[in-house]
């Protein structure tokens, strides 16, 4: 599929198989260490340079509309910065011994760096990239026309790199951006269900026994998390 800024396009995306996208599935890991709260928890992997970057990618791969919130607005940067300090940033399930060869999409991950890696190595040459082309200006600090250029030069491997592999980052950032969208609040995205809201998706509620016979009834009760009903804490779930 090819990127287009919008969010019905990212939700088709979202629904092939992680498998044909040629990247592997993260496993949600929460952090023990910083406990959801309303505000956005600390940072605990991305410079400050690194998570503007991020939060402007998410932000033209999943743009705020009359339909909703955005990416941005979600934090999917905040849950992408605490995934990648954690077991699947550092690809501590994975096997990544050489050889390293180019691989084909069917093939999956190849590169030799962690996600964690390959998001630093990627930003990095980005913003050189943009800084060339663009008189000085890092990709963060680009129009939105600008940006999806560029997004889109990732996305077809026309951006040359000269550390990693532009379309597996592309592929790599789209993939995690939809799961920070669409995850459970607890993981640090989908704040306030913004997710969860535009695709009406309840939440994991205990029961259903009284909506069961309600056939063709609107369901009008709020999204609920693993953690209650603000995706912050366990009562009143």
């Amino acid at each position: 599929m090819k990127f287009v800024a919008g969010r019905r396009q990212l939700l088709k995306a979202a629904l092939v198989p992680a498998a044909a996208a040629g990247a592997i599935p993260l496993r949600f890991v929460r952090d023990a260490a910083a406990a959801p709260a309303p505000a956005a928890p600390a940072r605990v992997y991305f410079t400050d340079a690194e998570f503007a970057w991020v939060e402007a990618a998410v932000a033209r791969l999943i743009p705020n509309d009359a339909l909703g919130p955005g990416a941005k607005e979600a934090d999917v940067a905040v849950f992408i910065d605490h995934q990648l300090a954690g077991p699947y940033g550092r690809a501590e399930t994975w096997y990544m011994q050489g050889p390293w060869k180019q691989g084909t999409p069917q093939q999956g991950y190849q590169l030799k760096l962690s996600p964690a890696q390959l998001y630093r190595t990627a930003i990095a040459d980005v913003d050189a990239s943009s800084k060339t082309a663009n008189g000085g200006k890092t990709f963060a600090a680009l129009d939105a026309a600008t940006q999806d250029a560029m997004l889109h030069a990732l996305e077809d491997g026309k951006l040359d790199l000269p550390n990693a592999s532009a379309k597996d980052f592309f592929t790599i950032l789209l993939q995690n951006t939809t799961e920070g969208f669409l995850a459970d609040p607890m993981y640090h995205g989908n704040r306030d269900f913004a997710g969860w809201k535009l695709i009406g998706f309840p939440g994991p509620r205990y029961n259903y026994v009284d909506e069961i016979e309600q056939h063709g009834k609107r369901f009008t009760l709020p999204p609920v998390g693993l953690l209650g009903r603000d995706g912050t804490r366990t009562k009143d779930a």
